[in-house]
């Protein structure tokens, strides 16, 4: 079973001293939230930035600051045994010197030296410093150690200059320990995943579309990055890209017909999350149609079956996921639809059950294979379900 949360999980944050420590609270926050335990070091210079008492507030335990505790003498030897991970962010130019120099002159760095669990170091310091050589260096020696290293962000930073050096976004920190603590069951293969509903233009206003929101696919893809696959993600969803994701934004059926054609014959897997529209308009008129017109005559043809399409051209090797959303008799439809479609696997939810599909952020599915695997999945995060469903791929590609 992949990792879906970070239950269980001990996560030392660590904070220094620079402007950015402020973005550490929502690190330290959306780590809790997925119910990873975070114990939080700073620096006497991130104080000078954030009070100890936000992060204790919010953190799994007290903030520890101090090298010498009376309480526990050791206090870097225990933080460092125990965690799985250890993040710090932001990382000044001073915390990424002294640790690539070995030099343990405060709790943090004697907890970085005292630790065999993965580090991952976050920088944020002003464009400036962030080019120098010695900087560059140090994090060129890190990097040959195995430390993760989560590259700083173009944009404004302390004092309104513009450049390179602003702290990577708090979501971009926290997949990175997702993804450093997932097992990479999906090295090396490349993953296409489809995500939302099409739209199909009446006139240059007005479309035939759906309620798929996109959700479920952008958490697939998210996913697939975390257990170490390549990914390609076609959307019509406006959501923010998973971290890692090449992301093709289309719009129509035809629109990701192209975008699927010209990456499906180069995949491992495809996974047809999206909600295709069966039908388009004969003709879209270029500007919109006027109430006073009267009522438009809108004359309807199916439009290109893409997941059949993919059954039936499907090239050797490739595993082919499919959706059927449904309101009744979910199994029966579900299972027609594997065989009909020539799919590996299919994953179906009753949209009409409370909180599942569409809009919501949980799901509750049922995993039906082409060899007979068949895994309920009872409602849970969309993320969870995502992990669930990329479990049923690895089995498959493995058993087969």
């Amino acid at each position: 079973m992949a990792l879906a949360d970070l239950k269980g999980k001990r996560i030392v944050l660590g904070v220094t001293g620079g402007i950015a420590a402020y973005k550490a609270v929502e690190v330290c926050r959306q780590l809790c939230d997925l119910g990873a335990h975070v114990s939080p070091v700073m620096t006497e210079g991130a104080k000078k930035f954030i009070g100890e008492t936000t992060l204790s507030a919010l953190a799994s335990e007290p903030v520890q600051t101090k090298l010498w505790n009376a309480e526990n003498p050791i206090p870097h030897t225990k933080l460092g045994q125990q965690a799985d991970v250890i993040v710090v962010a932001p990382a000044t130019a001073r915390l990424i010197g002294t640790y690539a120099a070995g030099i343990s002159n405060d709790l943090l760095t004697a907890t970085l030296l005292a630790t065999r669990a993965p580090v991952i170091i976050c920088p944020a310091m002003h464009t400036e410093m962030w080019e120098h050589p010695a900087v560059q260096e140090n994090i060129a020696t890190l990097r040959r150690r195995g430390v993760i290293v989560v590259e700083p962000e173009a944009g404004r930073l302390a004092g309104g200059d513009l450049g390179q050096g602003r702290l990577a976004a708090p979501t971009t920190i926290v997949a990175s320990v997702m993804e450093t603590l997932t097992p990479a069951d999906l090295a090396g293969v490349k993953v296409v995943v489809t995500a939302g509903g099409t739209r199909e233009p009446i006139d240059s206003v007005r479309v035939i579309s759906n309620r798929s929101s996109g959700k479920q696919g952008h958490a697939v893809a998210a996913a697939a990055i975390q257990r170490g696959a390549s990914v390609s993600l076609i959307t019509t969803a406006d959501l923010p890209a998973p971290v890692g994701v090449e992301v093709v934004r289309v719009e129509t059926t035809a629109q990701m017909q192209d975008a699927l054609n010209a990456r499906a014959s180069a995949a491992d897997v495809v996974i047809m999350a999206a909600a295709v529209a069966d039908f388009r308009p004969v003709q879209s008129a270029e500007t919109k149609l006027k109430k006073s017109a009267g009522i438009p005559k809108v004359e309807l043809e199916p439009t290109p079956d893409l997941l059949a399409e993919l059954g039936r051209n499907k090239p050797t090797g490739l595993t082919l996921v499919g959706f059927a959303a449904e309101t009744e008799n979910l199994e029966v439809n579900a299972a027609d639809k594997l065989a009909r479609k020539n799919l590996d696997l299919i994953v179906a939810n009753d949209v009409s059950a409370p909180n599942v599909g569409f809009t919501y952020d949980t799901n509750s599915v049922l995993i039906l294979g082409r060899n007979g695997e068949r895994k309920a999945v009872e409602l849970a995060p969309k993320a969870s379900v995502a992990h669930a469903i990329l479990d049923s791929v690895v089995a498959h590609r493995a058993a087969r």
